[in-house]
């Protein structure tokens, strides 16, 4: 009786792994589920001296594309990031968990999650019960992140909401340190938006360090937002300033307003190979903005 008992107690084992590796293949069948997050891939711990680095900043207004103010589609924005392969990515514009976009939707982790990235998000703004604001995706290990909250005026209307600054460290040859940065100015007070440009020479100058600065600075080349940005080689832009790519409104743009900026010590340590915007009009309401720079 005891070794039928045995046996029946092994049979019984048997058909239980059974049922769980019937179970476990029917759940991997079927409708595709969310992506899940990828390992970024190894050997990305620092940038090397004579490395080519792509360097995009895109506007993703919070992954609606203009054509249907009712979708959200962070997938379309996130196949654009992957087929160009960017090392380092400034987002503007970004919700996490906010009514319009889904309130489990934290798009910031979710485009990581797709490109296989790292990502750090800067809140500007509580919205409709999430946040809304810059982040930044990085193929690196981020060594330190830091939000900067930049200046309002005394006195600023209502209307102008907060901005804020996004900025990550990552590791160099030669234990050197280098800094991106997702920044998106103030769009209709003049005075608001130079005060932010200030504060971000600022920040700038006390990295001591190569910044790269990506973002939506609501100014053209030439205007006096962007003057006092790089006043004094403080800063130059990766392209001749009268001869920046259209980047707005995206179907049809006729404006320069999405830039990615070097600051001195970047100027220095790198030379830039191309400048350009992407022909994606279908996304969101900007075009990105990609720059290819040679580490020397």
């Amino acid at each position: 009786m005891g070794k039928l008992n045995n046996a029946l107690m092994k049979m019984l084992k048997w058909s239980c792994c059974l049922v769980w590796l019937l179970v476990a293949a029917c759940g991997k069948s079927g409708s595709e589920g969310p992506d899940e997050p990828v390992n970024p891939p190894a050997g990305n711990e620092m940038i090397m001296n004579g490395q080519t680095l792509k360097i995009m900043t895109y506007n993703i207004h919070h992954a609606n594309p203009p054509a249907n103010a009712n979708v959200i589609d962070v997938g379309g924005i996130a196949a654009i990031i992957s087929r160009e392969k960017p090392d380092i990515v400034a987002l503007q514009e970004v919700d996490v968990k906010t009514q319009r976009s889904g309130v489990t939707l934290d798009q910031a982790q979710d485009l990581a999650a797709r490109t296989g990235m790292r990502v750090f998000f800067s809140k500007s703004i509580d919205y409709q019960g999430g946040g809304y604001g810059n982040a930044i995706l990085s193929k690196y290990p981020i060594q330190s992140s830091v939000r900067h909250e930049l200046p309002l005026p005394v006195g600023a209307a209502p209307s102008v909401e907060i901005r804020t600054m996004a900025v990550v460290e990552v590791k160099a040859e030669g234990n050197n340190k280098i800094y991106f940065a997702s920044a998106h100015l103030e769009v209709s007070d003049t005075e608001a938006r130079n005060l932010q440009v200030d504060r971000i020479r600022e920040i700038s100058s006390s990295l001591g360090a190569p910044l790269f600065l990506g973002g939506d600075f609501n100014a053209q080349p030439g205007s006096e937002s962007i003057n006092r940005l790089i006043a004094g080689s403080a800063f130059g832009s990766g392209c001749i300033s009268n001869n920046c790519p259209y980047t707005f409104p995206a179907q049809s743009p006729t404006r320069t307003i999405d830039f990615i900026f070097l600051n001195d010590k970047a100027g220095l340590d790198f030379s830039v190979i191309e400048y350009k915007a992407l022909n994606e009009p279908g996304a969101s309401d900007h075009l990105p903005v990609l720059c290819q720079v040679k580490y020397k």
